[in-house]
């Protein structure tokens, strides 16, 4: 077995073991964005899901990149992201004037931030669309087709796992615990600005360094964020520092 095929075997694991009791979303989410960039040929990727108003939601990215294109499609009210949640279908365009017939200030703000294709994958179960995988590339083609069939996967059963870890009142409890999620995602986004600011590593690094941290140390990143909004953890160079003192 390749190590590529080892790390696809290792994904789909990852993305169907939500039955756990410490299951964190926000991480979950987080492992599908950095995963779709090792294993796809894509420069990055990022995740939007509904809260329990039907509003779409930034919940993960794998760049800072990434993640303001999502919030600018938000603002703007126009990207794939969105024609892929509202149709529940993928949705790509095969090329730059295309992009740009479609999306006309999306994609002068995604050229802006150094790519040139966006195109988005669902994440659907049957009839129910829960959110959508968005994924970025610097060459203005499309993805291919055999790695556009693994995003697929990947998304799909990303949604599987989460709407069975909510199994006894599906859509109530996804709706509450996303909501949640998006509550500690305000709290990650403060954090890492925080520690931006103290450190002055970038924002991405930042965020790496927290996510590093609170693996090593065996907790949830919403517990380390409240540590650095609340200055218990002052600094996580490279998220190798060492458990702050009690």
């Amino acid at each position: 077995m390749t190590t590529r095929e080892q790390l696809i075997a290792t994904t789909f694991v990852d993305l169907a073991d939500t039955l756990v009791a410490d299951f964190d979303v926000i991480d979950f989410l987080h492992t599908l964005a950095i995963r779709s960039v090792e294993l796809l040929d894509v420069s990055a990727a990022a995740i939007m899901l509904a809260d329990q108003r039907g509003g779409l939601q930034v919940m993960a990215s794998s760049t800072e990149e990434a993640h303001l294109l999502e919030l600018y499609q938000l603002q703007r009210n126009e990207g794939p992201c969105l024609d892929c949640f509202r149709s529940g279908r993928p949705v790509a365009r095969p090329d730059l004037p295309a992009m740009r017939r479609s999306w006309p200030v999306f994609t002068e703000r995604l050229l802006e931030l150094g790519f040139a294709c966006a195109q988005a994958l669902p994440m659907r179960l049957r009839s129910e669309t829960i959110g959508a995988l968005t994924i970025f590339r610097v060459d203005q083609e499309p993805l291919a087709e055999a790695d556009l069939r693994l995003g697929q996967a990947m998304a799909h059963v990303a949604t599987v796992g989460l709407l069975q870890e909510r199994a006894i009142a599906a859509r109530e409890l996804l709706a509450t615990q996303l909501q949640a999620a998006l509550t500690s995602r305000i709290r990650l986004e403060q954090a890492k600005g925080m520690l931006a600011e103290r450190t002055g590593l970038p924002m991405d690094q930042a965020f790496r360094a927290m996510r590093s941290y609170a693996r090593s140390h065996n907790t949830r990143l919403g517990e380390v964020a409240a540590q650095i909004i609340d200055g218990t953890i002052d600094d996580l160079p490279g998220g190798d520092a060492s458990r702050p003192p009690t």
